[in-house]
């Protein structure tokens, strides 16, 4: 409402003072045009006399070319003949008179006889010569009065013009006002936990927009609530299980009976190897907690992949043959050397593998592929277990999620893979058919990173 009406006012000022120097210029223009006809008609009829006889004897061809008040003004300055009978005494000093007999147009808007006028002056010349000046006067009461009546049209259309432009501001605001309302409202609630709490949309709009932003990021956020806690139980019954054998072996072999050498091993191994499991679960837990928080930095070093590769095969060939599950490595057998974190590499290649595993039955097969691309290397993980979901597939890489299969565990260690796979600026893609088994591509790009 402020610009509306700081804009009406500029241009009601503009109109008005435009109408006012339509008014004045075209008054000026008249009187000059008068004038210049009665300068014209002394030059070639009565230049032959003195200026002092033509007022004496053709004064009233003057004043019969205009309804103006008339006056003559000699060389001197002084007032000769007004039209009016009312002559001041002395030199009249006034602008307009100066300049008309110094032989230019003269013009000039004051108060004279407590009236506002405007006056003309114009010289008289007889044979070239500058024998005085004519000046005509008339009064701007009546086109001021015209001015008022004007500007009291224009000032009321604009009136008119703020009143109009202030109702639809008021509905186009209410529009736009009410809306946001509505969804800081919601974005409020949704601060103070409410996560059920929704936004109405009421238009397609911009806010419409902010609305269904605001929902799906509600949404989301109870979706990932629900994956965290889904997370935590799973955690939860993960630590529970090994801890529960650990403590059921050490009150176990805390009995005098049950101390015997083979019991001793067998109890003492598996909690060697529970022990060994928890280690994993929790450093797997911190290197989650350090990746989400950004606290993860690369330790490159130059590596040999051919040796990494074998290294794994050597690692994890046991488990194959004890699982019965046919396991390949294929590589190049030139393989660039690769400048990076040899241990994060590691744990990404055992992770995926050891989900491949997981997942194949007795029997199945686990293959581990590398090729080398233009710019790239491609590292592809294959198994013929039991697949994934199509409605599980775009979730598996999320955080906390744990898949539908009993066989699923916590729920981060893709999303740790992944992780590390951005750090490395490479991909992770995964594509897989229920029954058919499951494909793991890791494209990590070449450039700097490779040296033969």
């Amino acid at each position: 409402m402020i610009v509306i009406i700081i804009t009406v006012t500029i241009l009601e000022v503009l109109l008005i003072y435009t109408v006012r120097q339509n008014y004045y210029g075209s008054l000026e223009g008249s009187l000059t045009n008068q004038i210049k006809i009665s300068a014209d008609l002394y030059a070639k009829y009565f230049s032959d006399t003195s200026l002092q006889e033509n007022v004496l004897y053709n004064v009233d061809a003057f004043w019969n070319q205009s309804n103006a008040e008339v006056e003559i003004v000699a060389q001197d300055g002084n007032i000769v003949m007004d039209s009016l009978g009312v002559i001041p005494p002395g030199n009249v000093a006034i602008n307009d008179i100066k300049d008309a007999l110094n032989g230019e147009t003269g013009k000039w808007i004051g108060r004279l006889n407590g009236q506002k006028v405007m006056a003309v002056a114009y010289p008289l010349k007889a044979n070239n010569e500058i024998v005085g000046a004519l000046r005509f006067i008339t009064s701007l009461n009546a086109v001021d009065e015209d001015i008022k009546n004007t500007a009291y049209i224009f000032i009321a259309i604009g009136l008119a013009v703020v009143f109009m432009a202030g109702l639809i501001s008021v509905f186009l605001a209410n529009t736009i006002i009410l809306p946001l309302q509505e969804v800081t409202e919601a974005a409020q609630k949704m601060a103070a936990g409410n996560f059920q709490a929704r936004s109405k949309k009421t238009h397609s709009d911009e806010i419409g927009k902010l609305s269904d932003t605001l929902n799906y990021m509600a949404d989301e956020i109870v979706k990932k609530e629900q994956l965290k806690n889904d997370f935590i139980s799973s955690v939860s019954h993960e630590l529970r299980t090994p801890l529960t054998s650990i403590m059921g072996w050490a009150i176990t072999l805390q009995n005098v009976k049950f101390q015997d050498k083979e019991m001793l091993a067998d109890g003492l191994g598996i909690i060697a190897k529970e022990s060994e499991r928890l280690t994993l679960m929790v450093e797997e837990l911190l290197d989650f907690s350090k990746f989400v928080s950004g606290r993860i930095i690369l330790q490159k070093t130059e590596i040999n992949l051919a040796l990494l590769l074998e290294h794994i095969q050597k690692q994890l060939t046991p488990r194959a043959v004890r699982e019965n599950i046919n396991f390949l490595v294929q590589y190049p057998e030139e393989l660039p050397n690769f400048c990076t974190d040899a241990n994060r590499l590691k744990q990404l290649f055992i992770n995926i593998l050891d989900n491949a595993f997981n997942f194949t039955t007795t029997g199945g097969q686990v293959r581990f592929n590398i090729e080398l691309q233009n710019e790239e290397l491609l590292f592809t993980i294959l198994d013929t277990g039991c697949g994934i979901a199509a409605e599980e597939l775009p979730m598996v890489k999320e955080k906390f999620y744990k898949g539908k299969s009993s066989r699923s565990k916590n729920g981060i260690g893709l999303s740790i893979c992944e992780e590390i796979v951005n750090l490395m600026g490479g991909k992770l893609e995964i594509t897989s058919e229920l029954n058919q088994g499951t494909k793991v591509f890791i494209t990590l790009p070449k450039g700097e990173r490779f040296y033969v």
